[in-house]
C-alpha cells in the first residue's frame, strides 16, 4: 500500500487548476467562443491569484532552489515560446493558424501563472536571507 504525503496536496491541486485554466484560456480565445468572452479577464485574474497562492503557500524551504530554477525556466521558455509563435506563425502569408493561436494564448496564460509564483518565492528567499 502506498502512503501519500498530504502536506503538498494543495500545491499540486493549485498547479493542476492553473494549467487547466491556462488550457481553457487558450482554447476559448483561439476558437473565439463568445459565450466565455466576457469571463476572459476573470480567468486571467484567477491565474494570477493562483500563482500568488502557489508562491506564498506551496513551496517548502527545502524546495526553494528547485522551484526557483523550474519557475525561472518555465517563465523564460514560455516567453520565448510566445515570441517564437508570434514571429514564425504570426507573420506568415496565411496569417496565424489555429495551432499558433492556441500555443500563443497558452504560453501567455502560463506566464500569468508562473511569474507571480516565481516572484513571490524569490522575494521570500531574499527576505529569509536578509533576516537580522
Amino acid at each position: 500500500m502506498v502512503i501519500k504525503a498530504k502536506e503538498n496536496s494543495f500545491g499540486a491541486w493549485a498547479f493542476l487548476v492553473g494549467v487547466i485554466i491556462a488550457i481553457m484560456i487558450a482554447l476559448i480565445k483561439s476558437f473565439s467562443i463568445t459565450a466565455f468572452a466576457k469571463y476572459n479577464q476573470m480567468f486571467y485574474i484567477t491565474l494570477i491569484i493562483t500563482g500568488i497562492m502557489i508562491g506564498s503557500v506551496n513551496v517548502r524551504t527545502k524546495d526553494i532552489n528547485t522551484f526557483l530554477l523550474a519557475g525561472t525556466v518555465l517563465v523564460i521558455v514560455s516567453k520565448f515560446g510566445l515570441e517564437g509563435v508570434i514571429d514564425r506563425l504570426g507573420g506568415s502569408l496565411l496569417g496565424i493558424t489555429t495551432f499558433g493561436l492556441i500555443a500563443q494564448e497558452f504560453f501567455g496564460a502560463l506566464l500569468m501563472l508562473f511569474v507571480p509564483a516565481t516572484i513571490i518565492v524569490a522575494l521570500k528567499t531574499v527576505f529569509s536571507i536578509s533576516k537580522i
